[in-house]
């Protein structure tokens, strides 16, 4: 037997046997895919457990490697850094009080602890080497005091061994349907990375970016989140199936309710689940919640005609670019476009309505209109809502008085002829609009508005 020195300076003591076992089954299943061979096989002995792969078979200059390039290079799905790996499983099966006797063609392969070449006061582990050629296809890892308890904390490590429903499969990875019990899972080639107790889905990722590589550390489990995000992400951005869509919809109508899960809080995700609400709920109309607050009579006109009303963070609001999507602006802009008004002719107002409304020409001819250049004026029973979005948000409140530039119309609320007081004021307050072509709250709306109440304030002094 001839002793090969591993040569460890750092052993994984927070290693437990189960994830020792895990490196052996990882690099049998990573050989039976780089050799597209038969099945692994994992059985049971009298004396402990087996593993057992057919492929190349394991040599010497295996334990010597640290990083083999073939795993880097392999087909998708290689679970990758055999050497590493592999030396910390003989270590953790050595401090655990556990015998592998490893065979293939090349020979046997045992640890024994001897001092170490040249310094004869340390004990370092070795491979015990034996050289005798053996008829056989692979690699056939004997662990001689292994639970059965032990090898099947083992295998729930790896999806393979797990009875999971993929939903789909896409180029960085696949989307897995939620366990019935426990929390959703992260793994990384097919190797449990991390668990997630309020993902929607589980994730198995075979497309690593090399920060991913790199940002993987020895001991697989407990991947912090932000190594593996950007691919989950990349993941669901990619998918095409309704299945997923459907879930991430439904998470988009459960904001309000607090409960949504953590993927539809990454805005990349928020806008997959938007679209696919949007397209899949025609009813939906996505606010905000400041919208719903200060515009309480939209969400009840909103509820009233049967819509969806789904809150959204300004964020995601303000990310919203499928047209298949509306938006309260959108609502109230159609809203706005499809509004008929209910116009009232002269003949039909009351004797005191009518008396308010004759003063008109008097008024607009007051400040400074003629019967030429002066614009329609009409009353309607109903006006359309204003909206005001000086606050930063979006507001509709009631209107008393609408001009039109395209028709050159003025329409005001017929409740305006209860008083002279409130018809002129409303009335000179439109026609300041028609005069000067701004919107409320602009200077020339405003001088205008000063223009007029001189001339006013001159006619009465006469």
């Amino acid at each position: 037997m001839k002793p090969f020195d591993l040569n460890m300076e750092e052993v994984l003591e927070n290693w437990e046997v189960f994830h020792a076992i895990r490196e052996i089954i990882a690099n049998a299943l990573d050989e039976q895919l780089i050799t597209d061979t038969q099945k692994i096989e994992i059985y049971q002995t009298d004396i402990g457990w087996g593993i057992r792969d057919f492929g190349r078979g394991i040599q010497i200059d295996h334990y010597t490697q640290n990083e083999n390039p073939e795993k880097y290079e392999g087909p998708e799905g290689i679970i990758g850094k055999f050497g590493v790996g592999l030396k910390d499983a003989l270590a953790t099966f050595h401090r655990n009080g556990i015998n592998p006797i490893i065979k293939s063609r090349y020979g046997t392969y045992t640890l024994e602890t001897q001092s170490k070449e040249g310094f004869d006061d340390i004990n370092t582990l070795h491979v015990m080497y034996d050289d005798s050629e053996i008829e056989m296809s692979g690699t056939d890892f004997l662990l001689e005091g292994v639970t059965s308890d032990q090898i099947k904390q083992a295998k729930d490590l790896f999806l393979k061994f797990k009875e999971a429903t993929e939903i789909e499969h896409t180029k960085y990875g696949s989307i897995i349907e939620a366990p019935e019990e426990g929390p959703n899972r992260v793994y990384i080639n097919g190797v449990l990375a991390s668990e997630e107790e309020n993902f929607l889905f589980s994730y198995n990722i075979t497309n690593l970016t090399p920060k991913m590589r790199k940002a993987l550390n020895r001991e697989r489990t407990n991947v912090g989140r932000t190594t593996y995000s950007e691919r989950v992400k990349s993941i669901l951005k990619s998918a095409r199936s309704d299945a997923v869509k459907e879930e991430l919809a439904e998470q988009i109508s459960l904001r309000y309710s607090g409960e949504q899960c953590d993927e539809i809080t990454w805005s990349e995700i928020a806008q997959v689940g938007i679209e696919a609400l949007a397209k899949r709920d025609n009813n939906a109309v996505f606010v905000t919640e400041r919208e719903m607050l200060y515009n309480p009579d939209e969400m009840e006109r909103m509820r009233m005609e049967g819509r969806n009303i789904i809150v959204s963070n300004e964020r995601d609001r303000g990310k919203i670019q499928t047209e298949d999507a509306v938006t309260f602006s959108s609502y109230v802009q159609d809203f706005k476009d499809s509004f008929e008004f209910d116009y009232v002719e002269p003949d039909s107002l009351s004797a005191s309505e009518r008396k308010v409304f004759d003063k008109t020409d008097s008024i607009m001819k007051m400040v400074g209109w003629t019967d030429e250049d002066m614009p329609e004026i009409l009353i309607s029973n109903t006006l359309q809502k204003e909206t005001d979005t000086s606050s930063g948000i979006l507001l509709t409140f009631s209107a008393i008085g609408l001009y039109e530039p395209v028709y050159h119309r003025i329409t005001i609320l017929r409740s305006q002829l209860g008083s002279l007081q409130s018809y002129a004021g409303t009335l000179l307050h439109e026609a300041a609009h028609a005069a000067s072509g701004a919107t409320d709250a602009t200077r020339a709306f405003e001088s205008q508005l000063t223009e007029y109440l001189g001339v006013l304030c001159a006619e009465l002094s006469v």
